[in-house]
Formats: C-alpha cells, structure tokens, sequence
C-alpha cells in the first residue's frame, strides 16, 4: 500500500518562507506525477503544483515565481519550497501521487499558517 507523509508546515509570518516535504513509500514509476495541493477553509481544494517523474513541473499561477517542486535525490521525496509567503496561502497542504494509471494516493496534510 502506498503512503504519503507530509511534514514541514507551521505557523510564518508574511513574507516568510517554509519548505513542505512528502515522503512517498515505495517505488514510483515512469508517468507518475508528484502533485501538491492545498485547501483553504471553506474553500474547494486546488492544485498548487506538480512534477513528473521526469523532472517537468507546472504552477498554479498563485505560486508561480514564489513556489518550487522539487523532488529528492531518492525520487520517492517531493519538496515545495514556499517563499514571498502571503496570508492567503494559509491552509492544509496536500501530497498526491498520481500513478501512470491514474490511482491516486493522498497524504494527510500539513498545516501552514501566515500570519503575524
């Protein structure tokens, strides 16, 4: 069965940084696509960015420039660096791996909160 971990969150005042991590069990395949996702209250959960297992990635437009996927030397840790933090990225991140074909596995989130 695969996991999902994500760690990394906590409580930034604006402007500051944070760097999310997902540790995935497993092994992961070619097509498979490392996403994060994140989820304000009372608001739908929206995809943040992803990376495929051939290293392309792609960026909601709210963190382009500010954001950055990545994926660890082991290929089963995916990162996002958050920088320029605003208070309206406050809520739960989520990492998904998405297989080749197309089951998805969820973490269960990591609370980031922006605020002074």
């Amino acid at each position: 069965q695969v996991q999902l971990v994500e760690s990394g969150g906590g409580l930034v005042q604006p402007g500051g940084s944070l760097n999310l991590s997902c540790a995935i069990s497993g092994s992961i395949f070619s097509g498979d696509v490392m996403a994060w996702y994140r989820q304000a209250p009372a608001k739908q959960r929206e995809l943040v960015a992803y990376i495929t297992n051939g290293g392309n990635t792609n960026y909601a437009d709210s963190a382009k420039g500010r954001f950055t996927v990545s994926r660890g030397s082991a290929k089963n840790m995916v990162y996002l660096q958050m920088n320029s933090l605003k208070p309206e990225d406050t809520a739960v991140y989520y990492c998904k791996l998405r297989r080749a074909w197309g089951d998805d596995y969820w973490g269960q989130g990591t609370q980031v909160t922006v605020s002074s």
